[in-house]
């Protein structure tokens, strides 16, 4: 029986849109081929990493020296992530407010649904280049619409939250190390930005949850300190993690495959781990590595049944006991092996030794 090719709206909309389409299991956004796109005014791209989902893309955006976007307004939600330059962002509201807010390398923020904003280049010599971690292909498989994703006449004053919001400032909310938030617009730079700690994550491990713009894209950043590494874990597709600070790289595997698949990073770098395969993130650098993770449902909207059920359980409860976190005591004895190699090429020591008995382990460079 012949198969029938079913209709994909969102693939068939980027492939009208007359600018690159790069998939990979990971992107280095800084290097991604961009082409001037109609649409926003400005140069992109589209990625598509492998481990995607059918709820987050991720377009690759440049804008030349001393340029500007056209004016955007969307249904679709969008975090922004600065990978290089600076420039600035003015949002008009409805009731005729405008907020403008400047950015940088590694600032993070969202603009309200469906209010109307335009990007601009602040240098006259550089490029700046961002990263859209959107809701399209949802959106667009949803409504099969450009009209109405890009010229939706309804408001949403509910989604611009305080006004100094947009300054960078915001309100935190204590609820559990894991999931304690910070409720903004705007983060000027995320590499600086203080976390929390998060000890049943691993060797002294912090973390931050970012309710930006009452958004259902969940965004949070971790930090590993240095000469140590996470605990290996694992969960749904489509989360995709951007390297903020320092370099290092992940390992993924299968519960049945005992062969690593081995991703490096650094700044610029994304990648999405596949549905429920094993991964665990290791810092190499003499200084912390901080990364920001962004996916589909957020604890206040989990949006998803399964969302909801595994923040339920919480994210640090080990295998053992129905979780999705590797204990460092059950892990495989070669990540540990694999790891300090990699420090002592880069002449860092290990700080794992509370953690984990490495007598047993011969280091070599």
């Amino acid at each position: 029986m012949p198969s029938i090719k079913l209709p994909d709206p969102y693939l068939d909309w980027a492939r009208g849109q007359g600018v690159p389409i790069v998939e990979d299991f990971g992107i280095d956004i800084r290097k991604v081929p961009v082409k001037h796109w109609d649409r926003y005014g400005m140069n992109g791209a589209f990625c598509h990493l492998k481990g995607r989902d059918d709820y987050i893309s991720i377009f690759a955006f440049e804008l030349p020296p001393g340029g500007k976007s056209a004016p955007l307004k969307h249904i679709c939600e969008e975090v922004i992530y600065v990978i290089s330059g600076h420039g600035s962002t003015t949002v008009e509201l409805e009731d005729g407010r405008k907020h403008q807010f400047e950015w940088g390398p590694k600032s993070l923020f969202s603009i309200p649904l469906n209010a109307r904003h335009q990007y601009f280049n602040g240098s006259g010599l550089e490029p700046a280049r961002f990263a859209s971690v959107n809701n399209m292909v949802f959106t667009m498989g949803r409504f099969r619409d450009e009209n109405l994703i890009f010229n939706c006449p309804v408001s949403f004053p509910e989604r611009v939250g305080h006004a100094n919001y947009f300054a960078g400032e915001g309100e935190f909310i204590s609820i559990s190390p894991g999931r304690h938030q910070w409720e903004t617009n705007f983060v000027p730079d995320l590499s600086g930005f203080e976390l929390r700690q998060w000890a049943k994550r691993g060797a002294g491990g912090s973390n931050l949850r970012f309710m930006l713009t009452e958004n259902t894209i969940g965004a949070h950043s971790s930090e590993m300190p240095v000469g140590t590494y996470k605990k290996g874990h694992r969960h749904f597709d489509g989360v995709c993690v951007f390297a903020v600070t320092g370099k290092g790289y992940s390992l993924l595997w299968r519960e049945e495959n005992e062969d690593f698949t081995r991703v490096d990073w650094e700044h610029g770098c994304v990648y999405c781990p596949p549905d429920s395969m094993f991964h665990q993130h290791f810092n190499v650098a003499d200084h912390p590595s901080r990364y920001l993770a962004l996916q589909i449902g957020t604890v206040r909207y989990p949006l998803l049944k399964m969302k909801r059920e595994i923040w339920d359980v919480g994210v640090d409860k080990d295998v053992k006991q129905g979780g999705a976190q590797v204990e460092y005591e059950d892990q495989d004895p070669r990540v540990h092996d694999i790891w300090l190699k990699e420090i002592a090429r880069n002449g860092v020591d290990s700080r794992m030794g509370p953690f984990i008995d490495e007598s047993k382990f011969k280091r070599k460079a």
